[in-house]
């Protein structure tokens, strides 16, 4: 009985040793493969991550470059803004100094006008008045000046602007201008041509100049250095004027100035101006035609056949045509 049961003991605790054996086989192995296998995992891990460290730092750079070019076009922009706002500013600075003076400028015409229209209809209810007292007969005692008509509305001169008068007359034609100007304080319109009909003011051209003393005053400024191309004959200039002018609610006077008449016929051009300046029912032309002959060529000694010329011609249309023709005796 006692050996049995010691045989029995033996063999249970030879089996339990064995199995805690390979278990803490086991484990022992599993150790080791783990503790070799872990500086592999680590180094990868970090060459991972420097990749990435430098990369964003590249990154990094690129955007600090990008910002810097984008500050500086902001820069850029921010002075392109403040330059276009001083602009705006003095734009409108000029703008309402603009606006200024032509608000200014409206108030003074609408009082020339509302003087204008007072004066005319002054002048028409004294006119009225003294038919009433005088008769329909009655004229104006003083309606000439030295001879020369002064009843017109609208004046227009002629002037010859070729090289002889340019030369030897035109101070004394810029002073004749002015003397007749000053013999008619106020009229409604005037106009400058030169004898070939050339415009003084090209902005006027077909249109009558406003009377106002700046206007007459421009008309003698301009005068002063004004040279377009002349053929010395004031033919041409006297038809466009009457061509373009005449109307039979206006009245007007030419003021011819001149030296010579170079070619054609005297006699074509008077019957021209008569069919172009037709008289009235009671005789009267609606055009009157003055002349004022500068004596330049006779400067030159003898006397001149173009001169003559300019004289009987303008004397005849003078005569015709309601007018009065002034020869002049010296250039000075």
């Amino acid at each position: 009985m006692s050996r049995r049961a010691r045989r029995s003991v033996d063999i249970f605790n030879l089996s339990f040793l064995d199995v805690v054996s390979c278990g803490f086989g086991a484990i022992i192995l599993l150790l080791v493969i783990v503790k070799v296998s872990e500086p592999h995992v680590i180094e990868k891990l970090a060459v991972d991550l420097t990749g990435l460290v430098h990369r964003l730092q590249a990154e990094l750079h690129d955007i600090r470059g990008e910002t810097t070019t984008l500050n500086r076009e902001l820069s850029d922009k921010q002075q392109q803004l403040s330059k276009s706002n001083r602009s705006l500013a003095r734009l409108q600075g000029d703008l309402s100094r603009i606006r200024g003076q032509y608000a200014a400028s409206k108030r003074e015409f609408d009082a020339q006008r509302r003087i204008e229209q007072q004066l005319q209809s002054a002048q028409q209810s004294l006119d009225e008045h003294l038919r009433r007292l005088l008769g329909e007969g009655y004229r104006r005692r003083d309606n000439t000046i030295g001879g020369v008509p002064v009843d017109s509305e609208y004046i227009i001169f002629i002037i010859d602007t070729s090289g002889s008068m340019q030369k030897g007359a035109w101070p004394l034609v810029l002073k004749k201008l002015t003397q007749v100007l000053d013999i008619y304080p106020q009229v409604k319109g005037i106009q400058v041509m030169n004898d070939m009909g050339d415009y003084m003011f090209s902005q006027y051209q077909g249109r009558w100049i406003p009377d106002t003393p700046a206007r007459r005053k421009a008309i003698v400024e301009r005068l002063a250095g004004w040279a377009p191309f002349s053929n010395s004959s004031p033919v041409e200039g006297i038809e466009a004027a009457i061509r373009r002018f005449y109307a039979k609610d206006k009245r007007i006077s030419l003021y011819v100035f001149g030296d010579d008449f170079a070619r054609g016929s005297i006699q074509q051009v008077v019957e021209t101006v008569d069919k172009l300046n037709r008289a009235d029912a009671s005789g009267r032309r609606r055009v009157r035609i003055h002349a004022i002959g500068f004596p330049v060529q006779f400067s030159q000694g003898g006397i001149p056949g173009n001169s003559v010329r300019f004289a009987a011609l303008m004397r005849k249309l003078a005569e015709d045509n309601n007018g009065s023709f002034v020869g002049l005796n010296s250039s000075r």
